[in-house]
């Protein structure tokens, strides 16, 4: 027996339905899922039956927890360098695609959203957030550095929030999200199936969202929202450290989110506060494209390796950044991941 694709594409009445179907791997996007949607997003735009794209994750666990990371991984220690390059380039170009597609585009996040699940979900139409709705971009922490359009839309989060998303992998539920803007509506997990047949039945996009959205609930990081862009603004990461310190004794918070990021790889963290300044100032596409020439540098480095055997294959917690500190990243190794490259993303 053949085993059931892991992205399921088909019309359903007035939808374009796109089910990511590897619900074990909580929905970890392959090369394969990201080529079936891309297909798939081809075809439907120029059929006048669909109406509107509709994307949901299998199972109850997550919407999609991120990349196939651990064959990226792998792929990168053999040297076969072009091949990883492969998922990220078609990945970023379906981001791109999902951002100027010309029809509405509704993610029905019920789960993790994690790395390339909000890269499918985030920069569509409606974001509609179920119960069990949780989003991080945790990637400082593997020696990576939040892709996927994050160069583009973290920064344009309210105040410096996008920027502590990024620097700290921070985990957020449903009405932190909907108070920022990551998520556009509330629904109960109990309505998404009933959303979902309404949007297929050909009901107007907006009026069906907004017949089953609920009122978010109080977003708990609401009241460190202050400290956040008091500590978060500063020009860089050593400073941001030295904010997050001072508020210390008096801010729960702070000290934790200072903790934090003393434990993720100091190259990212330089990286990823660097490409968050440049990407307030990008368009989507030029986003995308400073997030390639990144992920190419990222390949030929240490801590991306690193930092997967320490997390996802050995499960130590104890990645051994290169280099150990953040003094100790030059200024020039930073401004290399930036460099244009030979052969840019094709968009």
């Amino acid at each position: 027996m053949s085993e059931e694709p892991e992205v399921l594409c088909e019309k359903c009445g007035s939808a374009g339905l796109i089910v990511l179907n590897r619900p074990k791997a909580l929905n970890a996007l392959s090369l394969a899922m990201v080529r079936g949607m891309a297909a798939a997003l081809d075809a439907w735009e120029t059929d006048p039956a669909v109406t509107r794209i509709v994307i949901t994750g299998a199972g109850e666990k997550a919407f999609c927890a991120g990349g196939d990371i651990r064959s990226l991984h792998d792929l990168g220690k053999a040297g076969k360098h072009e091949e990883a390059l492969t998922f990220w380039r078609e990945e970023y170009v379906l981001n791109h695609r999902i951002k100027t597609y010309p029809k509405p585009y509704v993610a029905l996040v019920d789960g993790i959203v994690m790395g390339g699940g909000v890269g499918v979900s985030l920069h569509g139409t409606f974001r509609v957030a179920g119960d069990r709705w949780l989003f991080a971009m945790p990637e400082v922490g593997i020696g990576f550095f939040p892709d996927v359009g994050g160069t583009y839309a973290l920064p344009r989060l309210p105040g410096a929030t996008g920027i502590w998303l990024a620097l700290t992998g921070a985990r957020i539920r449903r009405a932190d999200a909907v108070a920022l803007g990551l998520a556009t509506h509330s629904v109960p997990s109990a309505s998404m199936d009933a959303l979902r047949e309404a949007l297929i039945a050909g009901e107007d996009v907006e009026a069906a969202i907004a017949r089953f959205a609920t009122a978010a609930e109080p977003a708990p990081h609401a009241p460190s929202r202050a400290v956040i862009n008091r500590c978060f603004s500063a020009p860089t990461v050593p400073e941001i450290l030295a904010r997050l310190d001072a508020e210390a004794p008096q801010s729960d918070f702070a000290a934790e989110a200072a903790a934090t990021m003393r434990t993720k790889s100091p190259t990212s963290l330089r990286l990823t506060h660097e490409q968050m300044l440049r990407g307030a100032k990008l368009d989507f596409a030029s986003a995308m494209k400073l997030e390639y020439r990144m992920v190419t540098r990222i390949l030929q480095g240490h801590d991306f390796y690193e930092g997967i055997r320490a997390v996802v294959i050995d499960k130590d917690q104890n990645p051994v950044w290169d280099p150990p500190s953040l003094d100790a990243v030059a200024d020039s190794a930073v401004a290399r991941y930036f460099e244009p490259l030979q052969q840019e993303l094709p968009l």
